[in-house]
Order: structure tokens, then sequence, then C-alpha cells
């Protein structure tokens, strides 16, 4: 019953491939194409590894250029409001003006209102996090080269 049945799917397949040779090509040669397509982009573009960094002293910091500067962050976690107490107070004298916001949605119309002296931080979890700037997403040199 089943391979006699299989037996005979395999040989109807098979004549259908041997009467339809061009489209059974295209099968086979489409797929090696875009493969070997790949292969050539990724060798003209290859990955680059950037060696570390040395500590340097990088001078005292011009505070005259924070004056009613707003770092709006979220979500609103101990964890980020204790970063941002740091950022605020520990780092400058004045202190910068933090504020709070409940989701990214906020955040982004806060950056819109506020935009020439407006810095969004995006907590991604309590390790990371994004800088957002009116509109964008703040990108390291470093990266800029590849992309």
């Amino acid at each position: 019953g089943v391979w006699r049945q299989t037996r005979a799917l395999l040989f109807k397949n098979c004549l259908i491939k041997g009467r339809t040779k061009k489209s059974s090509v295209q099968e086979v040669l489409f797929p090696l194409f875009f493969l070997f397509c790949l292969i050539l982009m990724s060798m003209m573009h290859p990955h680059r590894k950037y060696d570390e960094v040395a500590n340097t002293n990088l001078g005292t910091l011009d505070t005259s250029q924070l004056l009613n500067f707003i770092i709006g962050y979220t979500p609103p976690t101990r964890m980020a409001r204790e970063i941002m107490k740091k950022v605020a107070f520990d780092n400058f004298e004045d202190g910068i003006i933090t504020e709070e916001y409940l989701s990214e949605e906020e955040l982004q119309e806060a950056s819109v209102l506020k935009s020439s002296n407006f810095v969004g931080v995006v907590f991604k979890d309590s390790m990371s996090y994004q800088l957002r700037f009116h509109d964008s997403i703040a990108m390291s040199s470093i990266y800029m080269e590849s992309r």
C-alpha cells in the first residue's frame, strides 16, 4: 500500500521534472545565484574589528553649554532614577534637569516640544540604554563608517 503509492508519486514527480527541464533548472540555479550575490556583497563590505581605545584624560568639561539642559528618561524604574540622580548631581555643580516619562511615546512628544536642549535616555535594561535626540537615535561614530 504505502510503499507502492510513494514509489508511484516519486516516479510521477521525476516525469514532471524531466518534462519541464527549464523550470527545474531555474529552481536550482536561482537560489544559487542569490547565494552568490549575498557572498559577493559580504566580501565587498567586510566586517571591521575596532581595537580597544585606551583611557585618556579628556580635560575639564565646559558646563556653560549645559545651562537649561534637560534629560528625559524612561521607564521610571528605581535603577533609572538612581542613575539619573548620579548624572544630574554628582557630576555637575548646578545639576542638570532630569524628567521621567512613563513611555517612549511621551519621551518623543517631549523631545518635539523641547528639541533644542532636550536629550532622551531609553533604558532597555539595567545595563543598556539608547540616547534619543529630536527624531533620531544617537550612534557611535565608529559604526557610521560601516553603515
